[in-house]
C-alpha cells in the first residue's frame, strides 16, 4: 500500500478512536452549528430554490451536484490547508458511533421506565409514527435504526474516508444527508430528489453489504445466503442487508407493518422466523453488536495502516 493510502488508513483509525471517545459533545455543538446541520441548510436551500417549474429530475440533479461537488472540494481544500490533525477531526465529527450508540441505549431505558417514554426516545431516531407503538415494535424500530445506521453512519463514511480521503467522507456525508431530506417518494420530492436517492444508494451498495458481513462474522448463527435471501425482503435495496444480519444475530423479526404519516404500510418481515416480542434487553444486545462491529472495523483499518 502506498503512503497516500496508508496516511488516510491512519487518519481513519485515530478519527474512529476520537469519535468512540468524545462522540458530538454538546457544550460544542450547542454553541455551534454541526458540519450536517450546515449540509442540511445547503440542501434546504437548492430544494427551495431549484425545486420548482418544469424538468424536476434535471434540477435535482444539478442541485446534487452543486451539494456533493461542494462538499468535496471543501473537504480537499480543508484538508490542504489545514492538514492531518484537521482531517482527524472533521472525520470523527462526521463519524456516528458513540451518538449512534447513545441513542439506542437511551431506547432501551426508557423503555424499561414505560412505553410512553419508550416512544419518545425511539422518536428521536425513527421516521415513522410512534404514537401507537407498543413496547416490542418500539424495541424493534430501535434495533433497526441500530442496524442501518451502523452502515450509514459508520462503516460508509469509514469506508469513504478510507478510499477518498476527507473529501470523499465529505461527499458522502452530502449524498446522505441530501437523500434523507429529498430523497422520498412524495409529490413534491419524487422527481427533484430522485439524483439523491439513486447516487446514495449506489454510495451505499458495498458498506452496506460490508457491514452485514461484519455482523455475520461477529455472530455467524445464520448462513451468508440467508441474510441475503431476508435482505431482499426490505423495500431499500441497502438499508436490508444491515437489518437481516442484525435480525439473525439476535434472532428476532425486524421491519414488518408500521405506520408512515398516518398510513399503514404492510411491510414484508426480515427474518419472518424471528421472534417478534423484542424487549429492552435485545435492544442492549444490538448496541453489544454495534460496539463489537466497531472493533472489527477499527481493526481492519489498523491492519490497513500497517500494510
Amino acid at each position: 500500500m502506498g503512503p497516500p493510502r496508508r496516511r488516510a488508513a491512519v487518519t481513519l483509525v485515530l478519527a474512529l478512536l476520537l469519535d468512540a471517545a468524545l462522540g458530538e459533545p454538546r457544550p460544542l455543538w450547542s454553541r455551534l452549528p454541526h458540519p450536517a446541520v450546515l449540509m442540511g441548510r445547503a440542501v434546504d436551500a437548492l430544494d427551495r430554490r431549484l425545486n420548482r417549474g418544469g424538468a424536476r429530475r434535471l434540477r435535482g440533479a444539478l442541485a446534487l451536484l452543486l451539494l456533493a461537488g461542494g462538499a468535496a472540494a471543501l473537504g480537499w481544500l480543508l484538508a490542504r490547508s489545514l492538514g492531518p490533525v484537521a482531517e482527524v477531526v472533521l472525520g470523527a465529527i462526521l463519524l456516528a458511533q458513540r451518538s449512534l450508540s447513545d441513542h439506542v441505549r437511551d431506547v432501551a431505558s426508557a423503555l424499561r421506565l414505560s412505553v410512553p417514554e419508550g416512544r419518545r426516545a425511539v422518536a428521536r431516531i425513527v421516521g415513522r409514527d410512534t404514537a401507537a407503538m407498543d413496547g416490542p415494535a418500539i424495541a424493534r424500530a430501535a434495533i433497526e435504526s441500530a442496524a442501518e445506521n451502523l452502515s450509514d453512519g459508520v462503516v460508509a463514511p469509514a469506508f469513504w474516508f478510507a478510499l477518498l480521503g476527507l473529501p470523499g467522507l465529505m461527499l458522502y456525508k452530502a449524498v446522505n444527508t441530501a437523500d434523507s431530506m429529498i430523497g422520498h417518494r412524495t409529490p413534491r420530492h419524487e422527481a427533484f430528489g430522485w439524483a439523491a436517492a439513486r447516487t446514495d444508494d449506489l454510495l451505499n451498495l458495498v458498506p452496506a453489504r460490508l457491514t452485514a458481513l461484519l455482523l455475520w462474522v461477529l455472530a455467524p448463527r445464520a448462513p451468508l445466503s440467508a441474510i441475503a435471501r431476508d435482505a431482499r425482503l426490505h423495500r431499500s435495496p441497502n438499508a436490508g442487508w444491515p437489518e437481516a444480519a442484525m435480525a439473525r444475530a439476535l434472532d428476532v423479526a425486524l421491519a414488518g407493518p408500521r405506520s408512515y404519516g398516518g398510513r399503514i404500510g404492510d411491510f414484508p418481515w426480515v427474518h419472518p422466523e424471528g421472534r417478534r416480542d423484542a424487549g429492552p434487553a435485545d435492544i442492549d444486545r444490538a448496541v453489544a453488536l454495534l460496539w463489537r462491529a466497531w472493533a472489527l472495523l477499527l481493526a481492519a483499518a489498523l491492519l490497513l495502516a500497517l500494510l
